[in-house]
């Protein structure tokens, strides 16, 4: 498990598929803001209401300049059908060797139930356009923290 990632850190590059197979990097990006989010698993309800909540308020942000790329263990395959199910217009990318996931330490260890075990920690990074990290929350809550997001960005 990584370190945690804090502001005014450079944000690690990453190049991984997105659902279609096609290959996304976070260098695609410079120049602008990006919300990088990590989540457990697609077609959950907390994953849902999530990446619902962003692409319900996906021109609010990217009027304000930010682009956002949800990150996922699961395969291209499983996120093109939650994309189709859900009507989802974020950008979700596959990182099933969780490499990626591990470099922003949005991968450790998490107690559930008594029960310790190593997995996804729902994280939000705000890297800005020169790929810095602007904002890095951990333990987020899958309900409301959109709306928390835009507030303290002051969107």
């Amino acid at each position: 498990m990584s370190a945690r990632l804090t502001p005014g850190d450079e944000a690690p590059a990453f190049t991984l598929p997105d659902a279609d197979g096609n290959e996304v990097s976070l260098a695609d990006h410079k120049g602008r803001k990006v919300i990088v989010y990590f989540y457990p698993a697609a077609l959950t309800p907390g994953c849902t209401k999530q990446a619902c909540d962003f692409t319900d308020n996906l021109d609010v942000l990217a009027e304000a300049g930010y682009d956002v790329i949800g990150i996922s263990p699961d395969a291209p395959e499983k996120l093109a059908k939650f994309r189709q199910k859900e009507n989802l217009k974020v950008t979700l990318l596959a990182d099933p060797d969780k490499k990626v996931l591990d470099a922003y330490g949005a991968y450790g260890e998490k107690k559930n139930y008594g029960k310790t075990y190593m997995g996804v920690i729902r994280s939000t990074i705000v890297v800005d356009e020169e790929g810095k990290v602007e904002h890095a929350l951990y333990n987020v809550r899958a309900t409301g923290h959109v709306a928390k997001i835009i507030k303290d960005l002051g969107i």
